[in-house]
Protein backbone atom coordinates (compact mmCIF):
# COMPACT_ATOMS: atom_id res chain seq x y z
CA UNK A 1 0.00 0.00 0.00
CA UNK A 2 1.22 3.54 -0.69
CA UNK A 3 2.36 5.86 2.08
CA UNK A 4 -0.10 8.70 2.71
CA UNK A 5 -0.60 11.32 1.63
CA UNK A 6 -0.57 10.19 -2.02
CA UNK A 7 1.23 12.89 -4.01
CA UNK A 8 -0.72 13.86 -7.14
CA UNK A 9 -0.18 16.19 -10.07
CA UNK A 10 -3.21 17.43 -12.02
CA UNK A 11 -2.93 18.11 -15.75
CA UNK A 12 -6.13 19.80 -16.95
CA UNK A 13 -6.44 22.97 -19.01
CA UNK A 14 -9.67 24.28 -17.46
CA UNK A 15 -9.12 26.21 -14.24
CA UNK A 16 -12.51 25.53 -12.64
CA UNK A 17 -12.25 21.81 -13.35
CA UNK A 18 -8.78 21.67 -11.76
CA UNK A 19 -10.03 23.51 -8.68
CA UNK A 20 -12.91 21.07 -8.31
CA UNK A 21 -10.62 18.07 -8.69
CA UNK A 22 -8.20 19.46 -6.09
CA UNK A 23 -10.96 20.06 -3.55
CA UNK A 24 -12.39 16.59 -4.10
CA UNK A 25 -9.04 14.80 -3.92
CA UNK A 26 -7.81 16.58 -0.79
CA UNK A 27 -11.11 16.38 1.11
CA UNK A 28 -10.28 13.08 2.80
CA UNK A 29 -6.70 13.88 3.83
CA UNK A 30 -5.22 10.85 2.05
CA UNK A 31 -4.26 12.69 -1.14
CA UNK A 32 -2.16 15.80 -1.61
CA UNK A 33 -2.14 17.73 -4.90
CA UNK A 34 1.50 18.83 -5.18
CA UNK A 35 1.34 20.41 -8.62
CA UNK A 36 -0.91 21.53 -11.45
CA UNK A 37 -0.34 22.00 -15.16
CA UNK A 38 -2.54 23.27 -17.97
CA UNK A 39 -0.82 21.30 -20.74
CA UNK A 40 1.33 18.24 -21.32
CA UNK A 41 4.27 20.51 -22.08
CA UNK A 42 3.93 22.15 -18.66
CA UNK A 43 3.63 18.73 -17.03
CA UNK A 44 6.88 17.54 -18.59
CA UNK A 45 8.66 20.58 -17.16
CA UNK A 46 6.97 20.22 -13.77
CA UNK A 47 8.06 16.59 -13.44
CA UNK A 48 11.68 17.70 -13.58
CA UNK A 49 11.12 19.40 -10.23
CA UNK A 50 8.60 17.32 -8.29
CA UNK A 51 7.97 13.60 -7.85
CA UNK A 52 4.31 12.63 -7.53
CA UNK A 53 3.06 9.09 -7.21
CA UNK A 54 0.11 9.65 -9.56
CA UNK A 55 -0.41 12.01 -12.48
CA UNK A 56 -4.00 12.73 -13.52
CA UNK A 57 -3.95 13.53 -17.22
CA UNK A 58 -6.79 14.87 -19.34
CA UNK A 59 -6.94 13.21 -22.77
CA UNK A 60 -7.98 16.39 -24.61
CA UNK A 61 -5.38 19.07 -23.98
CA UNK A 62 -4.24 22.05 -26.07
CA UNK A 63 -0.91 21.41 -27.76
CA UNK A 64 0.29 17.86 -27.08
CA UNK A 65 -2.72 15.66 -26.33
CA UNK A 66 -2.82 13.46 -23.25
CA UNK A 67 -2.49 10.22 -25.21
CA UNK A 68 0.34 11.68 -27.27
CA UNK A 69 2.16 12.69 -24.06
CA UNK A 70 1.94 9.23 -22.50
CA UNK A 71 5.01 7.87 -24.24
CA UNK A 72 7.13 10.87 -23.30
CA UNK A 73 5.97 10.82 -19.70
CA UNK A 74 6.65 7.10 -19.36
CA UNK A 75 10.15 7.45 -20.82
CA UNK A 76 10.86 10.38 -18.51
CA UNK A 77 9.40 8.78 -15.35
CA UNK A 78 8.96 4.99 -15.74
CA UNK A 79 7.73 4.71 -12.14
CA UNK A 80 4.95 7.28 -12.56
CA UNK A 81 1.36 6.02 -12.38
CA UNK A 82 -0.89 7.83 -14.88
CA UNK A 83 -4.68 8.11 -14.69
CA UNK A 84 -6.36 9.29 -17.90
CA UNK A 85 -9.54 11.38 -17.71
CA UNK A 86 -11.73 11.73 -20.77
CA UNK A 87 -15.17 12.40 -22.15
CA UNK A 88 -14.40 9.69 -24.73
CA UNK A 89 -15.49 6.24 -23.54
CA UNK A 90 -15.70 4.50 -26.91
CA UNK A 91 -13.21 1.99 -28.26
CA UNK A 92 -10.39 2.02 -29.03
CA UNK A 93 -9.13 4.98 -26.98
CA UNK A 94 -9.09 3.37 -23.50
CA UNK A 95 -7.30 0.25 -24.74
CA UNK A 96 -4.84 2.36 -26.72
CA UNK A 97 -4.10 4.48 -23.64
CA UNK A 98 -3.54 1.40 -21.44
CA UNK A 99 -1.15 -0.14 -23.97
CA UNK A 100 0.71 3.17 -24.15
CA UNK A 101 1.44 3.16 -20.42
CA UNK A 102 -1.61 4.49 -18.60
CA UNK A 103 -2.47 2.84 -15.28
CA UNK A 104 -6.14 3.73 -15.48
CA UNK A 105 -8.83 5.37 -17.55
CA UNK A 106 -11.76 7.23 -16.03
CA UNK A 107 -14.77 8.85 -17.64
CA UNK A 108 -15.45 12.46 -16.67
CA UNK A 109 -19.09 11.39 -16.40
CA UNK A 110 -18.32 9.15 -13.41
CA UNK A 111 -19.41 9.85 -9.84
CA UNK A 112 -17.03 12.30 -8.09
CA UNK A 113 -15.98 9.79 -5.41
CA UNK A 114 -14.79 7.40 -8.14
CA UNK A 115 -11.87 9.73 -8.89
CA UNK A 116 -10.60 9.30 -5.32
CA UNK A 117 -11.04 5.52 -5.55
CA UNK A 118 -9.14 5.43 -8.83
CA UNK A 119 -6.20 7.37 -7.39
CA UNK A 120 -6.02 5.06 -4.37
CA UNK A 121 -6.09 1.94 -6.55
CA UNK A 122 -3.49 3.23 -8.98
CA UNK A 123 -1.17 4.44 -6.20
CA UNK A 124 -1.36 0.92 -4.73
CA UNK A 125 -0.05 -0.50 -7.99
CA UNK A 126 -3.33 -1.69 -9.45
CA UNK A 127 -5.13 -0.77 -12.67
CA UNK A 128 -8.40 1.11 -12.57
CA UNK A 129 -11.10 1.50 -15.21
CA UNK A 130 -14.59 2.97 -15.01
CA UNK A 131 -17.19 0.19 -15.04
CA UNK A 132 -18.51 0.83 -18.54
CA UNK A 133 -15.00 1.28 -19.91
CA UNK A 134 -13.80 -1.92 -18.24
CA UNK A 135 -16.54 -3.86 -20.02
CA UNK A 136 -15.59 -2.41 -23.39
CA UNK A 137 -11.88 -3.10 -22.86
CA UNK A 138 -12.60 -6.67 -21.76
CA UNK A 139 -14.65 -7.29 -24.90
CA UNK A 140 -11.94 -5.79 -27.07
CA UNK A 141 -9.29 -8.02 -25.49
CA UNK A 142 -11.44 -11.08 -26.09
CA UNK A 143 -11.41 -10.48 -29.83
CA UNK A 144 -8.98 -12.60 -31.78
CA UNK A 145 -6.10 -10.56 -33.15
CA UNK A 146 -5.84 -6.80 -33.38
CA UNK A 147 -7.00 -4.38 -36.01
CA UNK A 148 -7.13 -0.64 -36.54
CA UNK A 149 -5.70 1.50 -33.74
CA UNK A 150 -5.43 -1.54 -31.49
CA UNK A 151 -2.79 -2.89 -33.86
CA UNK A 152 -0.48 0.07 -33.27
CA UNK A 153 2.55 -0.07 -31.01
CA UNK A 154 3.09 2.77 -28.50
CA UNK A 155 5.71 4.34 -30.81
CA UNK A 156 3.42 4.05 -33.82
CA UNK A 157 0.62 5.66 -31.83
CA UNK A 158 2.90 8.54 -30.88
CA UNK A 159 3.89 9.13 -34.51
CA UNK A 160 0.29 8.68 -35.62
CA UNK A 161 -0.93 11.49 -33.37
CA UNK A 162 1.85 13.80 -34.55
CA UNK A 163 1.03 13.09 -38.19
CA UNK A 164 -2.63 13.63 -37.36
CA UNK A 165 -1.77 17.08 -36.06
CA UNK A 166 -0.12 17.95 -39.37
CA UNK A 167 3.54 17.65 -38.40
CA UNK A 168 6.00 16.74 -41.11
CA UNK A 169 8.29 13.70 -41.04
CA UNK A 170 11.27 16.01 -40.43
CA UNK A 171 9.52 17.71 -37.49
CA UNK A 172 8.56 14.37 -35.95
CA UNK A 173 12.08 13.01 -36.35
CA UNK A 174 13.46 16.07 -34.55
CA UNK A 175 10.86 15.95 -31.75
CA UNK A 176 11.32 12.23 -31.06
CA UNK A 177 15.07 12.12 -31.78
CA UNK A 178 14.65 9.61 -34.58
CA UNK A 179 16.01 9.55 -38.10
CA UNK A 180 13.64 10.71 -40.87
CA UNK A 181 14.07 7.27 -42.45
CA UNK A 182 12.75 5.60 -39.28
CA UNK A 183 9.75 7.94 -39.20
CA UNK A 184 9.04 7.18 -42.87
CA UNK A 185 9.03 3.44 -42.04
CA UNK A 186 6.59 4.00 -39.17
CA UNK A 187 4.37 6.12 -41.43
CA UNK A 188 4.29 3.37 -44.06
CA UNK A 189 3.32 0.84 -41.37
CA UNK A 190 0.57 3.16 -40.13
CA UNK A 191 -0.93 3.57 -43.58
CA UNK A 192 -0.88 -0.20 -44.07
CA UNK A 193 -2.35 -1.09 -40.67
CA UNK A 194 -5.08 1.54 -40.88
CA UNK A 195 -5.76 0.83 -44.56
CA UNK A 196 -5.47 4.44 -45.70
CA UNK A 197 -3.31 6.33 -48.18
CA UNK A 198 -2.60 9.86 -46.98
CA UNK A 199 -1.77 11.92 -43.90
CA UNK A 200 -5.18 13.56 -44.25
CA UNK A 201 -6.78 10.12 -43.82
CA UNK A 202 -4.71 9.59 -40.68
CA UNK A 203 -5.83 12.98 -39.34
CA UNK A 204 -9.49 12.06 -39.84
CA UNK A 205 -9.05 8.79 -37.94
CA UNK A 206 -7.24 10.57 -35.11
CA UNK A 207 -9.99 13.20 -34.87
CA UNK A 208 -12.81 10.63 -34.87
CA UNK A 209 -11.18 8.70 -32.03
CA UNK A 210 -10.41 11.71 -29.84
CA UNK A 211 -6.63 11.42 -30.24
CA UNK A 212 -6.41 14.84 -31.84
CA UNK A 213 -8.84 17.11 -29.99
CA UNK A 214 -10.54 20.00 -31.71
CA UNK A 215 -9.18 23.38 -30.70
CA UNK A 216 -11.25 24.89 -27.92
CA UNK A 217 -10.89 27.99 -25.74
CA UNK A 218 -9.75 27.61 -22.16
CA UNK A 219 -10.58 29.53 -19.02
CA UNK A 220 -7.18 29.08 -17.44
Amino acid sequence: MPLYPIRVVLVEDQCLVRAGFRQLLESGGEIQVVGEATSAEEALLLLQEIYPAVLILDVSLPGISGVEALGRLRRMRPDLRILMLSMHESDPLPEVALRSGASGYLSKRCAPEELVTAVRQIAAGRQYLSGSIAQRVALERMKSGRSGLNALSPRELEIFTLLGRGHSVKEIALALQLSPKTVHVHRANLLRKLDVRTNADLAQIALRNGLVPMDRPTDS
